[in-house]
C-alpha cells in the first residue's frame, strides 16, 4: 500500500511539472508578466488587438458572437504568423443610439458606447503594448460598425510615432473577407441572397458554427424578419461546413495582409 501511495504521488508530481512547463500559447491573458518579458526578448513583438462587440444576433445566436469569432480567429491568425500574440477582445463598441434606442439597441443585451470611448480604449491599449516592447500592433474588427474608428486610431498613432520603430496596422481584410468573397462562395454553393442575409442569417450563423457551435441555438433557426426578431435573412441553411469557407478566407487574407504590412515596416 505504501508503495502504491508513493507511485501515485510521483505520478501527480510528474503531471504537475508538465502543466507548469506547458507553453502559454498565443493569448496574452495566459502569460505571466515574466513569461511575456521572455517572449518579447526572443522576438515575439507583434500583437493582434481583436475587436468584437456585444449585440443581439437573433433568437438563435448568443450576444457575444463577435467576441467569440474575433478571439478564435485572431488566435488562428497569430498561430499561422508565428511570434505573434493576441490581446483580450474589446467587447464594448458603438452599436447605435441608446435612448431612444435604435438598431440593435432595441433588443436587450446589446451594449453601445460612444465612438470616442472605443477610440480611447484602442489608443490606450496600443500605448500600453508599445511601452511593453511590442513593435507591431494589429487592429482586427469582426463587425463593420467601427472599421473607420480602427483605421483612424492607427493613422493617428502612426503619425505620432513616425520617428520610432513601432507601427500600428489596421487590417481591413479581416472584415472584408466576410463580405464579397464569402458571399460569392456561398452563392456558388447554391444559397440565395435571402438565405445569405445581412445579419444573423446563414452567412453570419455559419461562421459561428464553424468556430464555436455552442454559441448557436440550432433549435431556434427560423426565418424571421428583422424588425421583430433581429434577423435579416434566413439562417436555416447555416452549417459549420459553410462557415469553414469563410473562416479560411478570413485567416488566409488576414495573414497575407499582416505579412505585407510587416514587410513594408521593414520586419
Amino acid at each position: 500500500m505504501r508503495q502504491l501511495i508513493h507511485r501515485a504521488l510521483f505520478c501527480l508530481g510528474l503531471l504537475a511539472g508538465t502543466a507548469q512547463a506547458a507553453a502559454p500559447g498565443v493569448y496574452l491573458e495566459d502569460f505571466t508578466w515574466s513569461e511575456l518579458r521572455d517572449a518579447l526578448r526572443t522576438g515575439t513583438t507583434t500583437i493582434i488587438v481583436p475587436v468584437g462587440g456585444t449585440e443581439q444576433n437573433g433568437p438563435h445566436m448568443v450576444l457575444g458572437k463577435h467576441n467569440m469569432r474575433a478571439r478564435i480567429l485572431a488566435g488562428r491568425i497569430a498561430t499561422e504568423l508565428g511570434h505573434t500574440l493576441v490581446a483580450p477582445v474589446i467587447a464594448y463598441v458603438p452599436e447605435g443610439r441608446i435612448s431612444p434606442p435604435a438598431g440593435h439597441m432595441r433588443f436587450p443585451g446589446t451594449i453601445s458606447v460612444p465612438d470616442e470611448a472605443l477610440r480611447g480604449v484602442l489608443e490606450g491599449a496600443a500605448r500600453s503594448f508599445r511601452q511593453a516592447g511590442f513593435r507591431d500592433i494589429v487592429f482586427l474588427g469582426d463587425s463593420g460598425n467601427y472599421q473607420s474608428q480602427l483605421q483612424a486610431v492607427a493613422a493617428k498613432l502612426n503619425r505620432e510615432w513616425a520617428a520610432s520603430s513601432t507601427r500600428v496596422h489596421f487590417v481591413a481584410e479581416y472584415y472584408r473577407a466576410t463580405q464579397a468573397p464569402y458571399i460569392l462562395a456561398l452563392r456558388d454553393k447554391g444559397l440565395s441572397d435571402a438565405q445569405i442575409g445581412t445579419h444573423a442569417a446563414s452567412a453570419d450563423t455559419s461562421l459561428l458554427l464553424a468556430v464555436e457551435p455552442s454559441g448557436v441555438r440550432t433549435d431556434h433557426l427560423a426565418l424571421a424578419d428583422e424588425p421583430s426578431s433581429g434577423v435579416a435573412g434566413d439562417p436555416r441553411a447555416a452549417s459549420a461546413e459553410l462557415g469553414r469557407i469563410g473562416v479560411e478566407l478570413v485567416v488566409a487574407r488576414s495573414v497575407a495582409a499582416i505579412r505585407a504590412a510587416l514587410k513594408q515596416a521593414g520586419r
